[in-house]
């Protein structure tokens, strides 16, 4: 078992502020971030709390509440949805990303599913936000409701495509402005991302394909590439690349939410408002160049590095009291081996500390009975700490049992140290005299 173990408080530099000597990437973006989708950890971020336009990344929100739903059993893949006036006439504008929809026609949440997450279909996103909540102002209630239970900050949002409000004919969600678009700082993008693919993993089996055709063999057939451009077979291919989601408005600019799996480990990457040389993205390549190097960067100078084995001991601390026992001490030891994602050559930078809930433990005790915990302290430089900001801890733990003493030799315990408390007593008050 890999257990991540971090005492943010204790680091001697504020996580999440970038020290001068951190490595400079040379990214031409407006905010990035790196983490490991194991754990959480952050290995590299940009100005990372800076509310942006996150464009059709906001449909990772529309899955993941989707694929809620469908594992509620509350939406299955096989539903129907009928078209209605609105997304009928989204579906028709080709200026956007979209799957063209029939005003008549009817089609299952597979479909539009898929032509969501693989061609960022807009008006197919729509169609399953009125499939789970009726409409799209009553589904920006249950965006708002799991960006709270994430612990997101920084985010607005408008409608369940990313879209900007005056792309939807004037039929933009109740309280909302009419130029309005959702934003988003690239943590929280990240947070969301990491805890989709914790909670639905499944979502990289239609976010990894590359091609696929939007109702083959029907006169409605339209090839859908995915804009994930990283992907097997696409002009940006990436080893191990298998999601996420892009987005593009003239507020967000360039943005892609990028995973990727070598050897074991996944990394999330998050890039917003990416430019060439230029200054501008002439190529629509800008945001997986810049993705391309957090991912070179975290597969080349990270690595999973097991800070502590299991069963560590503490110098000077290898054992507890026990009082009314067969032993009057017990060992203790680390239960589990503490690892996680941290730089290859600092590994030693990171030391154990063990925090003792208690000083001693009466009999009978138990094996593996929690004393206290082991908390980890970087001792130089910039560490950044969990997305979820949380403080990771692993048990200190008994690990033997001790019986209870008995009847006779409680009592001679406890003769023993009534004289031993006089016996106390009397140095004490000799030596006052003196």
């Amino acid at each position: 078992m890999i257990i991540p173990v971090l005492l943010l408080s204790l680091l001697t530099t504020t996580p999440g502020k970038a020290s001068a000597a951190e490595t400079d990437l040379g990214l031409t973006v407006d905010a990035a971030i790196l983490i490991d989708a194991d754990t959480g950890k952050i290995l590299y971020e940009q100005n990372a709390d800076t509310s942006l336009g996150i464009a059709s990344m906001s449909k990772m929100m529309t899955e993941y509440i989707l694929l809620d739903a469908i594992k509620k059993g509350t939406i299955t893949w096989d539903q129907e949805y009928r078209v209605t006036e609105y997304t009928y006439k989204m579906s028709q504008n080709r200026a956007l990303s979209n799957v063209p929809l029939r005003a008549d026609g009817t089609y299952t949440i597979r479909e539009l599913y898929e032509a969501m997450a693989i061609y960022s279909a807009n008006a197919a996103t729509v169609a399953i936000a009125e499939t789970i909540a009726g409409t799209e102002t009553e589904f920006l209630k249950l965006m708002n409701k799991k960006a709270e239970e994430l612990g997101l900050e920084g985010y607005k949002f408008v409608n369940a495509t990313g879209l900007n409000n005056s792309d939807l004919f004037g039929m933009h969600p109740t309280g909302t402005g009419p130029e309005d678009e959702n934003i988003m700082p690239a943590r929280s993008v990240a947070k969301l991302a990491y805890h989709l693919l914790k909670e639905h993993p499944e979502v990289l089996e239609t976010s990894s394909i590359s091609k696929k055709t939007f109702r083959e063999g029907t006169d409605d057939a339209i090839q859908m590439s995915n804009w994930n451009w990283m992907l097997p077979g696409l002009v940006a291919e990436y080893e191990g690349v298998d999601g996420l989601k892009t987005g593009t408005t003239l507020l967000a600019g360039s943005c892609f939410t990028g995973t990727a799996v070598r050897n074991g480990t996944r990394l999330i990457t998050v890039v917003m408002n990416a430019v060439d040389s230029t200054g501008t993205d002439s190529d629509k390549t800008a945001r997986f160049d810049a993705a391309a190097k957090l991912f070179d960067y975290g597969f080349s100078q990270f690595s999973k590095q097991e800070i502590i084995p299991a069963n560590y001991k503490f110098k000077g601390n290898e054992t507890i009291d026990v009082t009314k026992g067969k032993e009057d001490k017990v060992e203790i030891a680390v239960k589990e081996p503490i690892s996680f994602v941290v730089k290859t050559n600092e590994k030693d930078l990171y030391k154990p500390k063990l925090v003792l809930d208690k000083k001693s433990l009466e009999a009978e005790v138990k094996k593996d009975t929690v004393v206290g915990k082991v908390v980890i302290e970087r001792t130089e430089g910039t560490d950044h700490g969990f997305i979820d900001g949380a403080e990771f801890t692993a048990d200190v733990v008994t690990t033997e049992k001790v019986e209870r003493a008995g009847a006779i030799s409680l009592f001679f315990q406890g003769v023993g140290s009534f004289f031993g408390n006089v016996w106390g007593g009397i140095t004490g008050f000799v030596g006052g005299l003196f």
